[in-house]
């Protein structure tokens, strides 16, 4: 009886045992399902929170500029900037610009976009869908805080003639409008602040009398119209600006603003053609106008520039190549090629010879910003400059005030500076809506029966030029 019943003790002891062990294991499996069931959670969520489109900021890049390689362009016949002389006339297919436009949609103040990653989709193609500002692409908006100084001051950086405050014109709406680009925010310029941003640097314009233009435009800008005398002229100690005898005005101007050691300057290059006289001893010698070689300005203050402003356009013209004696030259010897010697080829051929030599310098003076600036419209309706050619509407954005181009309106300079470092400064389209802002009828200087609808009043569109080149630097 005492053997049965330890047995029997024995064996209710291994039944709870074996009870307690299938517990603890069913527990065991338990806990381990309870953890995948967890972690395999974690990775859902995770791949779905990647999955969802997120809001991103996009920065504009100035630098992204696309041209469609079918755009065409309205080549405008070429003329002199100051006396309007007998000009080549050039057969160039007609591209449609910018339609009237009655409705635009609000645009933002900053560029956002929705960019959309797929788990199978790498990064470098998504980014392809980030919309880019384009500050040559959108529209033109009222602004009553316009314009930035005044049209009846500024007189020491202003020459008298584009001064259109001063002449008998009565109707100054065109000043009242800002430029807005499409996808982008574009600051409001502040004189003080923009010669901040550029202290201890040189800011260089080179080109033609539109050139000039941006110029005295920057320098009323920069100090609000005011006739400040910290303001010093550097051109002849410096740059070794003169004013040639016989010639109307000095070479160059350069200004030096003491405060942020800022110096902003101009170099007369209607052509950017390095230009030689033939016989030295001859005084009624012609000039060698080198087609594949910057000025010898350039070349030799290149290292001295922190921005750098090129334009070049309306002096590429018979009537002016025969009266300033110019005769086109390629490697150091006159030019014997009949296809580069029809003016708009040699025009195309410099643009990009001084673009692919300023790219090659570029990595040698690595704070350099360099820009080539496209074309400024001319505006003559019914005729020429010298056969009844006009611009005298004054009633704003009678053609439009919008630009929807993603493409440049000049190709020269476009397909120029695609895939180097120089920048593109597309101001073409924007300037072409604005045909009531030129001199027009009221020019000082005009022959009798003469408008100037080449050049631009100031204040006045030139202005736009100089707040896009701020917001691009």
């Amino acid at each position: 009886m005492v053997l049965i019943r330890s047995y029997s003790n024995r064996s209710r002891t291994l039944n709870r045992g074996m009870k307690l062990w299938s517990l603890n294991g069913m527990k065991s499996k338990q806990i381990k399902l309870f953890i995948i069931v967890i972690f395999t959670a974690c990775i859902i969520w995770g791949w779905d929170k990647a999955s969802r489109p997120s809001v991103l900021v996009l920065h504009p890049d100035p630098l992204s500029l696309f041209r469609p390689d079918h755009t065409k362009y309205l080549h405008q016949h070429p003329s002199s900037e100051e006396d309007f002389p007998s000009e080549e006339n050039f057969v160039a297919p007609i591209v449609k610009v910018v339609e009237k436009v009655h409705a635009l949609p609000p645009t933002g103040s900053n560029s956002v976009a929705k960019h959309t990653s797929d788990a199978g989709i790498n990064e470098e193609e998504s980014t392809l869908d980030k919309k880019e500002c384009n500050y040559g692409k959108g529209r033109w908006v009222a602004d009553e805080r316009r314009p930035l100084y005044s049209g009846f001051g500024c007189k020491r950086w202003l020459a008298e003639g584009w001064a259109c405050r001063l002449t008998q014109r009565t109707d100054f709406s065109y000043e009242k409008f800002k430029w807005q680009p499409e996808g982008c925010d574009m600051p409001d310029f502040d004189g003080p602040t923009f010669l901040k941003r550029m202290q201890d640097k040189t800011i260089a314009y080179v080109g033609d009398s539109l050139g000039r233009q941006m110029f005295q435009s920057m320098m009323c800008m920069a100090t609000g119209g005011n006739d400040t005398t910290d303001v010093v002229d550097v051109g002849a100690i410096v740059y070794g600006f003169t004013q040639p005898v016989g010639a109307k005005r000095p070479n160059g101007w350069a200004y030096h603003f003491p405060l942020t050691n800022t110096t902003i300057l101009y170099y007369w290059s209607s052509t950017l053609c390095d230009l030689q006289p033939i016989d030295i001893s001859d005084p009624d010698t012609r000039y060698a106008m080198h087609l594949d070689r910057p000025p010898s300005f350039l070349r030799e203050n290149l290292h001295r520039f922190d921005v750098l402003v090129l334009n070049t356009g309306h002096h590429w013209n018979r009537g002016k190549m025969n009266s300033n004696k110019w005769d086109m030259y390629i490697n150091g010897v006159p030019n014997n090629d009949r296809k580069l010697a029809l003016i708009w080829k040699a025009k195309n051929f410099t643009i990009h010879s001084i673009v692919k030599w300023l790219d090659n310098e570029l990595p040698h003076h690595p704070n350099l910003k360099a820009f080539m600036r496209t074309l400024s419209p001319r505006h003559f309706f019914n005729g020429e400059w010298d056969s009844g050619g006009s611009c005298d509407n004054n009633n704003p954005m009678s053609r439009g005030f919008a630009v929807s181009n993603d493409s440049s309106e000049d190709p020269d300079a476009d397909g120029a500076v695609r895939g180097t470092g120089v920048r593109l400064l597309d101001i073409t389209g924007l300037s072409r809506l604005r045909d009531e802002g030129h001199i027009s009828k009221y020019s000082i200087n005009a022959a009798r029966g003469v408008q100037d609808c080449l050049h631009w009043c100031l204040p006045g569109i030139p202005d736009t030029w100089n707040e896009i080149l701020a917001a691009q630097l």
